[in-house]
């Protein structure tokens, strides 16, 4: 399976330990010790089991993202318009699973790559998208969707 659905699995969203710990918002840089993680400049998330020894009892109630990745960075990812995760009048919209955590979305890309059989490596350039907008090479494996949608892995 590829890097990109695995990407949050041993990761918290800082937005959701810093609010329900009611620390300030750089507190983390601060935690030498506990590695963080940014994706597309705009959210961060520290490491599992990291976090300083005062706060680990924070980590029994924090949301499990594994899976999932923020719909903006899961749409970059995939070369696909953010529009497809964020509106339900999209074909595809509904063939996804939606996670909400402080106000960012979050969509289960692991167990749409399961469901639909969808194999990648670790180093694959993921496409989705229209039939008619996408390109297949040599090294390429094309996968079917509903509604004139495919998914295209380059390797």
């Amino acid at each position: 399976m590829s890097n990109l659905p695995s990407t949050l699995n041993s990761f918290w969203l800082w937005r959701e330990i810093s609010s329900k710990l009611g620390v300030s918002n750089p507190a983390y840089k601060y935690w030498l010790t506990t590695p963080s993680l940014k994706l597309n400049n705009k959210y961060v998330f520290l490491q599992k089991e990291t976090l300083p020894q005062k706060h680990m009892h924070i980590e029994e109630i924090l949301t499990d993202l594994s899976g999932h990745l923020p719909i903006k960075y899961a749409s970059d990812q995939l070369h696909v318009n953010e529009h497809l995760f964020s509106s339900d009048k999209m074909k595809l919209h509904c063939e996804f699973e939606y996670k909400f955590v402080e106000d960012v979305k979050f969509v289960n890309i692991k167990k749409f790559f399961r469901e639909n059989g969808i194999k990648v490596t670790k180093n694959s350039l993921v496409q989705l998208g229209k039939l008619k907008d996408l390109e297949l090479s040599v090294d390429s494996t094309f996968y079917r969707l509903k509604d004139d949608y495919a998914v295209v892995v380059y390797d």
